[in-house]
């Protein structure tokens, strides 16, 4: 994909959101960009009758010379598909690991983030809208375990999904799988991907990117 010249990108964002594995990306692609921390301005533009941004008001939203595109993953892939290819952190169209990224990055957000919604259904605190329920819960938790075991296996022999070298797709899988611990789907007892998560989450440009969040 061409890239075009003296592009004007925007990222709308929220901290701790699904909008964090896009300010990642563009901090590993060291794409110039204008951050705006606004959640409520987005959710604005969903409801008055001026501009929309996302649809529904929600965040990741990036505005690419003055045209919105949301939900993170269309996002990442753009971002690999302009950025990435010359960088050698995404492969081009024609490359034979173009499709294991793409089947990975989809993997992640659809199947990966199915099971995280059904356990995320199951255990949150009960209110007049959910009701725990620690069946579902477990089954839930069995299906993000035999998901993790074909990460593992994917792992095992190279330090990262596409080989030897980071990759976006590692970027997008390790940011699903990394939010997935914090609601409650450990990668204990999958070595290669404990190992694996650790790399990703060292990376220097995520680093920076949470020290300034700490700070803030």
């Amino acid at each position: 994909m061409q890239r075009e010249n003296a592009m004007s990108i925007v990222v709308y964002e929220a901290p701790s959101s699904s909008a964090s594995p896009v300010t990642w990306a563009l901090a590993e692609l060291n794409v110039p960009h204008h951050r705006v921390r606004a959640l409520p301005e987005i959710a604005g533009h969903a409801s008055s009758t001026g501009p929309r941004l996302a649809p529904d008001g929600s965040v990741p939203t990036l505005v690419v010379n003055g045209t919105p595109m949301f939900d993170a993953l269309s996002i990442l892939t753009w971002l690999g598909d302009s950025y990435g290819v010359a960088q050698r952190l995404w492969p081009a169209a024609n490359a034979p690991h173009r499709r294991e990224a793409l089947t990975w990055s989809t993997w992640a957000y659809v199947m990966y983030g199915a099971a995280l919604h059904r356990l995320t259904q199951a255990t949150r605190d009960p209110d007049e809208h959910a009701v725990r329920d620690p069946a579902a819960a477990e089954r839930a938790r069995g299906e993000l375990d035999r998901l993790l075991k074909v990460l593992d296996a994917r792992l095992t022999g190279a330090p990262y999904l596409l080989g030897q070298e980071f990759s976006l797709a590692d970027l997008i899988v390790s940011s699903v799988v990394r939010y997935g611990e914090y609601l409650g789907a450990t990668v204990e007892g999958h070595a290669n991907v404990r190992a694996w998560l650790e790399r990703c989450q060292t990376r220097p440009k995520l680093r920076e990117l949470l020290d300034l969040e700490n700070a803030a």
